[in-house]
């Protein structure tokens, strides 16, 4: 397989893509190139439309680069390359991962876990030992003095709220309904007086006296 240097200018998308790049795969890629550079060519046809390495080719343009490896198909036609795009994609997704190796290599590299693709933290907590895995687990749910402070002045907030409402809010007496409107059968909102103003209002409980707000 002959693979040559193309100007990325001169490469052209394709109209219709199998696989779709979010930003989180790009800024992978893009944490992969930076570790190892380009290790597979672009795979384009004849006039430089890409069939396979769209996120690839993505990931360069956003770091700057001018030129990538690329590998150009001959001779397909258009029912070609579209079977191409959908084979390229496919294959790779039928691979199954072989645990005990993958377990193996985390091992291997327990102190450097910066894998492109991977979270490091998520590898970490799959390697650690029974002592860490403990303190992990003791200091689950602990905040910083920081936050403790946040929260605290935030409840002093609301409750101050709470208690501006309570000492503006007015006492509601319930109007009588009329017999008519008791009697409709189309009877649904709660009857109030013209112009009653509802906002922070209650009512007291007849059995323990608390407010119930409206």
């Amino acid at each position: 397989m002959k693979v040559i240097k193309k100007q990325l200018a001169d490469l052209k998308r394709p109209e219709k893509n199998v696989r779709m790049h979010n930003d989180k795969q790009i800024q992978e890629f893009r944490r992969s190139i930076e570790m190892f550079g380009q290790i597979r060519p672009i795979v384009i046809d004849e006039d430089n439309t890409i069939l396979a390495g769209n996120g690839l080719y993505e990931t360069l343009l956003s770091m700057g680069r001018k030129e990538a490896d690329c590998y150009v198909v001959k001779g397909l036609d258009e029912k070609g390359k579209k079977k191409l795009m959908l084979a390229d994609n496919r294959i790779f997704n039928l691979g199954v991962d072989d645990i005990s190796v993958f377990d193996e290599f985390m091992r291997d590299l327990k102190d450097d876990l910066d894998i492109p693709g991977f979270d490091e933290d998520m590898l970490k907590s799959l390697v650690m030992d029974l002592d860490e895995a403990n303190v992990v687990i003791a200091d689950y749910g602990l905040i910083s003095d920081e936050q403790a402070e946040e929260m605290r002045e935030a409840g002093e907030k609301a409750e101050a709220r709470y208690d501006e409402i309570a000492e503006n809010a007015i006492e509601h007496t319930p109007a009588q309904v009329p017999d008519e409107v008791r009697e409709a059968a189309d009877y649904a909102e709660p009857y109030k007086a013209d112009g009653e103003d509802i906002e922070h209002r209650y009512i007291l409980c007849p059995k323990c006296g608390e407010r119930i707000w409206l």
